[in-house]
């Protein structure tokens, strides 16, 4: 993690959550609890979203509703800084337009710019990419 604030995409929650692969799963726990730690980690209402529609519905052994609320309190609670709002969706659209991201990738984009994040961390956007001053690092590689 940086010293500024760092935004953390989907996957590494869902990674942290799942399993599957336990060198995923270990670092993204690591991400995560370095993010809540040093209180630098940001994340959105997109991401909350996504999160739980996998958990809840896509993972072979899913989770139960009391494990995600207390997943929510004690992960989200202090990282969910960035919502819905006509400036996040215009931001996006520009993004979208700009760097020909998919809508739902720009809406990442958007929300990581507007929270001032240094790094977006993601496997699904091409690492070292910047937009602006900030750099997207695949956690992963």
């Amino acid at each position: 993690m940086s010293d500024g604030r760092t935004f953390l995409d989907t996957n590494v929650f869902i990674y942290s959550a799942d399993q599957t692969d336990p060198g995923k799963a270990r670092r993204a726990q690591k991400l995560i609890a370095d993010a809540v730690n040093h209180g630098n980690g940001v994340s959105s209402f997109q991401v909350i979203q996504e999160f739980i529609n996998v958990v809840l519905r896509r993972f072979a052994k899913q989770l139960h509703i009391a494990d995600v609320e207390r997943y929510l309190a004690t992960v989200f609670g202090s990282m969910l800084i960035v919502h819905s709002s006509f400036a996040l969706y215009s931001s996006a659209l520009h993004h979208q337009s700009r760097y020909r991201l998919s809508w739902y990738d720009a809406l990442i984009v958007a929300a990581a710019v507007e929270a001032n994040c240094k790094i977006l961390c993601s496997e699904d956007l091409q690492n070292g990419q910047r937009f602006g001053s900030m750099t997207v690092k695949n956690p992963f590689l």
